[in-house]
């Protein structure tokens, strides 16, 4: 990673404008049909919250302002990112788990289940403080309509949250919701990110990407 001037980038104005805002983040809801999502889940053996990050992972990865992130008053830009879980311990408390984004699911999948496993068992936080993360939280075993992350003036980090999804009698639904720093990137960007999002859901492990993604 390293800092950038924000002159040389497409996040001048928005740098100008909204690096000094009190309260710089906005939230989008999105419903998405993650029908083929828990379709895989069971058929493949996956978890449904991993498939979800991995999907993150790859919407975000054709979004070039997910690359660059605004902290301590300048714009920091990576090479990488990765997504955050939420990971309940052994202590019976939660902790933070970095997982590095993967095009290839199978090595994503074996990244998440020993990072977690090992953030779980530890009770110690996974950090990447060289990739921009992708903040997620889900509260899976609660039926909410959505909600809008705190703003810490710290972590300018783009957040995902979403609770339990919801079977129809032919489709599923979840509905997500999306915190960004207006800094980052614009409503527009965030916009075709969650778009994104959906087309991966709806193309995972379908025939023509089984042999991009690996053996699984």
């Amino acid at each position: 990673m390293k800092e950038v001037n924000p002159n040389d980038t497409t996040r001048a104005y928005a740098f100008e404008m909204w690096m000094n805002a009190p309260m710089p983040m906005v939230t989008f809801f999105k419903t998405l049909n993650v029908t083929r999502l828990l379709k895989v889940s069971r058929r493949h053996g996956f978890k449904f919250n991993m498939l979800m990050c991995w999907c993150i992972g790859r919407a975000a990865s054709q979004v070039k302002e997910f690359y660059i992130l605004p902290a301590n008053g300048k714009l920091i830009e990576y090479d990488s990112i990765a997504v955050n879980t939420i990971v309940a311990n052994s202590l019976g408390e939660v902790s933070s788990c970095d997982v590095p984004f993967s095009d290839d699911l199978a090595i994503f999948n074996s990244n998440y289940i020993r990072l977690t496993r090992q953030v779980a068992e530890s009770c110690e936080n996974h950090d990447l403080s060289d990739s921009m993360v992708i903040g997620t939280s889900a509260l899976a075993q609660y039926d909410i309509d959505g909600a809008v992350g705190m703003y810490s003036g710290i972590f300018n980090n783009p957040f995902l949250i979403w609770g339990r999804y919801r079977k129809r009698l032919i489709k599923t639904t979840l509905t997500v919701s999306f915190q960004f720093h207006h800094t980052q990137m614009d409503g527009a960007h965030a916009a075709r990110f969650l778009d994104l999002l959906q087309h991966e859901i709806d193309r995972i492990l379908t025939p023509h990407k089984k042999e991009a993604i690996g053996k699984l």
